[in-house]
């Protein structure tokens, strides 16, 4: 199963002093990548987990870990879709970034679910085609 990777999923198995291998994100992350199963990036994502990396060498070395991961195309529907669904969540009382809600187009577009720890991925699935993991 192809599925994308949250930064909200990848900040806890990237970027944390040691990785709870407990967590549930972190296992389906593991399982994921053990199955061999396609992990993709959308943009946005890569971008925030490289922003306010403070040392040039280990920004280069999140980059070069990044790397081996497919960055998915995002065009101008992609951008329209993010805009009709972050309307029609609003107008249901939905509130997030329109940032989310291009990773949630990208991901409905492309028929992946989304690996994320982040909450409001959850309330955007409720009112649109998003599936996030884990369910």
């Amino acid at each position: 199963m192809n599925l994308v990777v949250d930064t909200s999923v990848w900040s806890l198995v990237l970027r944390r002093p040691q990785v709870e291998e407990a967590n549930q994100f972190v296992r389906t992350f593991r399982a994921t990548l053990e199955k061999g199963d396609g992990i993709f990036l959308i943009g946005s994502i890569l971008q925030e987990l490289l922003d306010g990396v403070r040392s040039s060498r280990d920004f280069d070395r999140l980059l070069k870990l990044l790397e081996p991961f497919p960055l998915l195309d995002i065009h101008r529907q992609t951008h329209v879709a993010a805009a009709r669904l972050r309307n029609h969540c609003r107008a249901k009382g939905v509130h997030a970034s329109p940032i989310d809600f291009l990773i949630a187009a990208t991901c409905c577009e492309n028929g992946f679910p989304l690996l994320t720890a982040d909450r409001d991925f959850t309330h955007i699935a409720k009112h649109s085609d998003l599936i996030t993991l884990p369910s």
